[in-house]
């Protein structure tokens, strides 16, 4: 191949990884939080990780009766702040014990990381990552880079085809939830969150911890992950547009014994049904 042509397709790679880490974590900003309610006493508390969006918009679809739900709030973070000392801070606004968490995209990646320092009986994952070997090492070396300094504002907050396509945003209701999500991205959180997550290290999946991916993801690639449960069709926005599903898986796995993962759910199997 002419040295031309190799110059110009590595300079597309590099355009298109761009993009996947992009979507990856766009909307982690805003730092402001819906109220949490009053516990009742007999409830079992949930403490949500946002990854689109920093507030609880992203799981409004999600039904889950007679819990008590606490959506945690992204503060705004260091320079230099390495994911597992920011979840060391984010770890203050748990405060009961034996918590249930529920992570969605880098927000699961925070809770895993937050999961190491308190004691939690069962967390939920999804669209998201347990070991930083499911996460594209291409992403990873372009990320070291420091082209995370190159993304503009701007970028953020257009919508078009390709964003659609990326976070499997197909109706009307889905791309206005996503532009939504995409409003008032904080630049500067958002840059330190592809930094941080390039010099992620984990490799010891967390316990007590069930996986929900959908096949048609493409921001963290299916292929990439091993996930308890792939919900057919599901991409990146599935806890929004395919809530119902993961909203039984969800309640099936709460109700079950302790380090149980159920076999099968109503209208949905476990990995590769």
């Amino acid at each position: 191949m002419p040295v031309k042509a190799r110059s110009e397709d590595f300079m597309a790679q590099r355009v298109k990884v761009l993009i996947s880490v992009l979507l990856l974590f766009s909307s982690l900003s805003g730092f402001s939080q819906t109220p949490t309610g009053t516990a009742k006493a007999e409830q079992k508390t949930i403490y949500l990780f946002s990854g689109l969006g920093a507030d609880s918009s992203l799981f409004r679809n999600l039904h889950l009766p007679g819990y008590h739900k606490v959506y945690i709030t992204w503060v705004p973070s260091s320079s230099d702040e390495t994911i597992e000392q920011y979840a060391a801070r984010i770890k203050s606004q748990i405060t009961v014990e034996n918590p249930y968490i529920i992570g969605v995209s880098f927000g699961g990646i925070v809770a895993v990381e937050v999961s190491k320092l308190v004691n939690v009986e069962k967390m939920v994952l999804i669209s998201s990552a347990t070991t930083k070997d499911e996460l594209s090492k291409f992403q990873f070396f372009f990320m070291r880079l420091g082209l995370y300094r190159l993304v503009p504002r701007f970028l953020l907050q257009r919508m078009n085809f390709i964003t659609y396509s990326y976070f499997g945003a197909r109706t009307k209701m889905d791309k206005d939830a996503l532009k939504q999500l995409l409003q008032g991205t904080d630049i500067y959180f958002f840059r330190w969150a592809l930094k941080s997550i390039s010099h992620w290290e984990n490799k010891q999946p967390p316990e007590h911890t069930i996986q929900v991916h959908g096949t048609a993801d493409r921001v963290i690639s299916s292929k990439r992950v091993h996930p308890d449960y792939r919900i057919k069709g599901g991409g990146h926005l599935m806890v929004f547009n395919k809530a119902d599903t993961i909203s039984k898986i969800i309640m099936h796995y709460f109700h079950s014994k302790a380090d149980t993962i159920p076999n099968s759910i109503p209208e949905q199997g476990p990995a590769g049904f």
